[in-house]
């Protein structure tokens, strides 16, 4: 009797198991991403920027840094235009805050070089060869370096239209700075993910 107990209760593990393996399903690249981005401080602003490239990051954690850090840089470029647009719209409201503008302008443009240094990079980490391991601590200790040095450059960027710009000029250029470094945020998270040493 007990052996037929133990055979019963082995039969029943043997099918739970089974019916678990069945119901358990592939994540979808866009399900990859959703939760991916919830390891970063602005989930929905990380998952309306990286959605568009589910199909191409095919659950593919580096695939979506690379593509977190193709889209930070994209998005300071964008933000660097708008603010030499906004230099010459400032210099007609006052030296000082065309002086603002045009210290912010100088940090988006360090910014824009970081972040593409910081994609290449990414790009070049863990291709192989005789040194793998340690050439892919060095590449992802440049990535996190210089994606590090773009979040503070934007972050100075900030400061400088807050302490000396009026507020319409500060109203009309905080927005677009602020959603970069809120982009490049959620990027560094992302490859921190990669590398978490």
């Amino acid at each position: 009797m007990a052996h037929a107990s133990v055979l019963s209760f082995l039969l029943m593990v043997a099918c739970v198991s089974v019916s678990a393996g069945a119901t358990s399903v592939e994540v979808s690249p866009t399900d990859f991403v959703r939760s991916s981005c919830g390891a970063t401080r602005y989930r929905d602003l990380c998952f309306r920027c990286l959605a568009p490239y589910a199909a191409a990051v095919r659950r593919d954690p580096r695939r979506l840094a690379r593509a977190a850090m193709s889209v930070s840089a994209d998005r300071a470029r964008s933000a660097s235009a708008f603010v030499a647009q906004a230099v010459e719209r400032a210099k007609w409201s006052g030296p000082r805050d065309a002086g603002a503008v045009r210290d912010c302008l100088e940090n988006m443009a360090d910014s824009v070089d970081r972040l593409r240094q910081s994609a290449k990079e990414l790009d070049r980490a863990g291709r192989g060869g005789d040194r793998a391991a340690a050439d892919f601590a060095m590449h992802m200790g440049n990535v996190r370096a210089w994606s590090s040095a773009a979040l503070t450059d934007e972050n100075t960027c900030l400061d400088s239209l807050s302490d000396r710009c009026s507020s319409s000029v500060r109203a009309a250029v905080r927005p677009k700075v602020v959603e970069v470094a809120q982009v490049t945020s959620n990027a560094l998270a992302l490859v921190n993910r990669l590398w978490p040493n």
